[in-house]
């Protein structure tokens, strides 16, 4: 428990924002600066075979100690924070034998059983939160301070006896960018799992299907006063568009299989706006209709308007893995029957977002995602138990045991 939550706060403490902004890879250079640290953490526990490289990813190894013909397996996590709330200078708070009550932060931030009823489940826990002016960043340093503890351990145990092990740790998970120069035939293993989930037992091998729209909107500026039949005003041809969009299909109004459309940026005037959208569900034919509907709409106002007025792009960002996993479901099993080793209940779930392991399923490298322990990502009101850390390094133990019983 010390090991665990002594560097889950030293992690947490380290700067690692991605920039959705940038046109570098990796997006910033304080995530390098993070990761030649953790290269040499990796080195001081006895990894071997641990390399930085000029893209910003870590590999390492734990070397297999007596066991033979066992399939490689990796754990995966990323160490940037979203870029949504301010991730510098984060201060972490213990709260020792949480009483149920609501927790007071800085600057007017409440976390409040009656808002975040999920906090009462950790009742006597120990639980981590930021100070309130920063995130906390348990997404995904929770994940990376359980990986090397429980390679810390197995480096240091005699009686658990596993086959290689494969360690990697990623920047820019939280742009969408995470896996996009990552050599799975380098990495070497047969299949991993990313620790990028949240509450205690989360177990997931399906989630969205994920593009970006952008429309551009081209106007006509025309003084307001000689503008009838003339002028055409962006701004409000795109709130048209948005408009056209049903909102019963936005992140607020869905839950579970349920997918939307998230507006996440718009700006403009009379002569020119911007919109910018992200495009989600875990259905492969819903996604395809959600993209129509948006590439319908924008035909529509050009008709309109008898003349392209809007321009629209949409980029595909990830698939739904559970189309890779299901052929290699003994994945999920060694998972699950982990889980229970430790005392934990699988959870087993759709993840309303993507990871790492999305994206790598699709390039060979079948990947479910194991639950990291955080809450409320992304927002002052994150918290970790600690308890929950502990256990994601005992599921990660017992999954490096389990391995062996599978023969190549």
């Amino acid at each position: 428990m010390e090991k665990v939550t002594e560097r889950f706060i030293r992690y947490a403490k380290e700067y690692t924002t991605s920039d959705p902004g940038s046109e570098t890879y990796p997006s910033t250079d304080r995530q390098i600066v993070f990761m030649k640290k953790l290269t040499d953490e990796l080195w001081e526990i006895g990894c071997s075979e641990v390399k930085l490289d000029k893209f910003g990813y870590v590999m390492a190894t734990i070397p297999a100690n007596g066991v033979e013909n066992a399939p490689v397996v990796g754990f995966i996590a990323h160490v940037d924070t979203s870029p949504d709330f301010s991730g510098e200078n984060v201060q972490p708070q213990i709260i020792e034998k949480y009483n149920g009550k609501q927790v007071q932060l800085k600057d007017g931030v409440t976390i409040h059983p009656d808002e975040f009823p999920e906090i009462l489940q950790y009742k006597g826990q120990t639980i981590i939160t930021a100070d309130g002016t920063t995130l906390l960043g348990a997404d995904d340093k929770a994940g990376v301070a359980e990986i090397v503890t429980a390679a810390e351990f197995l480096l240091k145990s005699k009686e658990i006896k596993h086959g290689k092990i494969r360690l990697g740790f990623t920047p820019d998970e939280e742009i969408g960018k995470g896996t996009d120069h990552f050599d799975v035939k380098k990495f070497g293993a047969d299949f991993a799992y990313t620790l990028d989930g949240g509450e205690i037992g989360e177990l997931e091998f399906e989630n969205f299907n994920a593009a970006g729209a952008k429309v551009v909107v081209h106007g006509r500026s025309v003084h307001p006063g000689a503008a009838k039949d003339k002028m055409i005003n962006a701004a409000l041809v795109a709130h048209q568009i948005i408009t056209m969009l049903p909102p019963t299909e936005r992140p607020e109004n869905t839950e579970k299989y349920e997918g939307f459309f998230h507006l996440t940026a718009m700006k403009g005037n009379v002569e020119k706006a911007e919109v910018s959208w992200i495009i989600r569900d875990h259905d492969s034919q819903k996604f395809e209709d959600k993209k129509k509907l948006l590439t319908g709409i924008i035909q529509q106002i050009n008709q309109r308007y008898g003349k392209v007025v809007a321009e629209i792009e949409i980029t595909d960002q990830y698939f739904n893995m559970r189309q890779k996993i299901e052929p290699v479901m003994f994945v999920v099993d060694i998972a699950r029957k982990a889980m229970l080793q430790a005392g934990v209940e699988p959870k087993v779930r759709a993840i309303r977002g993507g990871t790492d392991g999305a994206r790598l399923s699709y390039d060979g490298l079948p990947c479910p995602n194991i639950f990291a322990g955080g809450h409320n990502f992304h927002g002052p009101y994150e918290f970790v138990p600690v308890q929950s850390m502990v256990k994601a390094v005992e599921v990660i133990v017992n999954i490096a045991a389990l391995v062996n019983e599978i023969k190549k």
